[in-house]
């Protein structure tokens, strides 16, 4: 198939999607803390534009939007796992005039985690007929959108250590992988980072945890400069990687360094949690930045902000979310601008 091409998430969008919480998840340990954060969250995303919420039981997730502006919102009834939109989301591919929607194999980041239900929701939406595209599509592989950033001009952000895992596609090669990549994306570049990982991430390194496309020449990152940090060398190592990309036209890109978050550790048993800034929202008319009510987040405000001159970057708490290892770009999917059958929510 030709004339592919993977949407950049600053472009044009229709809608965002989220999985609300579950008492059947893990989230049921965090009821308290989880709710209100998300609750906070869906405010914030319906502020601004349209939201597809998928949970277990609509009248609840209703009972606790109950006192929100229902305008944007769209509450869908499907069993789930867990909340992580980002990964077990579709992921919308322009195919000339039109969109596909990828399906691919989510499997609880590499076997970890069960995923039965969460697999399905794609094709459930599919069904009830949520997406304006041509086709579904099951292209066989196991991936998650964390896994990916595209600068929507054919060149693709991952990591190694993500991708390259044994227990997601054990029987692919690097080079059968990004051939794979290459061909469902319409790629002409994949950048592959050796380096960049967090303690207290589940994903294997996920690209949305420590380095993000802000436009096509400009990279938001993960920067780390605290010597006595255990994450120094490593993320020192993946800053000179990313260094030495060039666009495709051969120029270095404007890299934007993010803080590295202050140490924060769960109340219950003390381990450490991955707080990251590089998991922020593209929006329509703002990007969202998670914030975790410490000292960096003022500074990662201010810096993410010049990498966004045409769009407001607004904070939003999210150290909730840290209890279960994720954060807000992992709870959210988007969708391109006439991808969503409206008349069908």
């Amino acid at each position: 198939m030709t004339n592919l091409r993977l949407p950049a998430e600053w472009e044009l969008q229709d809608a965002i999607q989220i999985a609300f919480p579950s008492k059947h998840s893990d989230w049921q340990n965090y009821w308290e803390e989880v709710i209100p954060c998300y609750v906070n969250i869906i405010k914030m995303i319906a502020s601004y534009q349209p939201l597809i919420i998928v949970g277990d039981d609509k009248n609840e997730v209703e009972y606790y939007l109950r006192d929100l502006e229902k305008t944007n919102i769209h509450v869908i009834e499907l069993p789930i796992n867990d909340t992580w939109a980002r990964d077990h989301g579709a992921i919308t591919v322009q195919h000339g005039e039109n969109y596909l929607i990828y399906d691919f194999v989510f499997n609880g980041w590499g076997l970890k985690f069960a995923a039965d239900k969460d697999n399905l929701i794609t094709g459930e939406l599919w069904n009830k007929g949520i997406y304006h595209a041509k086709e579904k599509i099951h292209p066989g592989l196991v991936l998650e959108g964390g896994s990916i950033e595209s600068d929507g001009k054919g060149v693709l952000l991952t990591t190694t250590n993500c991708l390259l895992s044994p227990n997601r596609n054990p029987h692919l090669s690097k080079e059968q992988i990004e051939q794979q990549l290459i061909k469902l994306f319409g790629l002409k570049k994949v950048f592959w980072l050796e380096h960049g990982h967090l303690i207290g991430d589940d994903t294997d390194a996920h690209i949305d945890t420590v380095a993000r496309f802000c436009d096509e020449r400009t990279i938001a990152y993960v920067q780390c400069t605290d010597r006595d940090e255990v994450h120094y060398m490593d993320l020192k190592k993946m800053e000179e990687e990313l260094q030495a990309l060039r666009t495709l036209d051969g120029e270095p890109y404007i890299l934007v360094p993010l803080p590295m978050a202050e140490v924060i550790f769960a109340p219950d048993d003390n381990r450490r949690l991955p707080a990251t800034y590089a998991n922020f929202l593209i929006m329509n008319e703002v990007v969202l930045l998670p914030t975790y009510n410490i000292t960096q987040d003022e500074l990662a405000l201010s810096q993410l902000q010049t990498a966004f001159p045409n769009k407001k970057v607004v904070g939003v708490d999210c150290k909730a979310l840290l209890l279960q290892h994720g954060s807000l770009h992992c709870i959210t999917m988007q969708y391109p601008k006439g991808s969503i059958e409206w008349k069908n929510l």
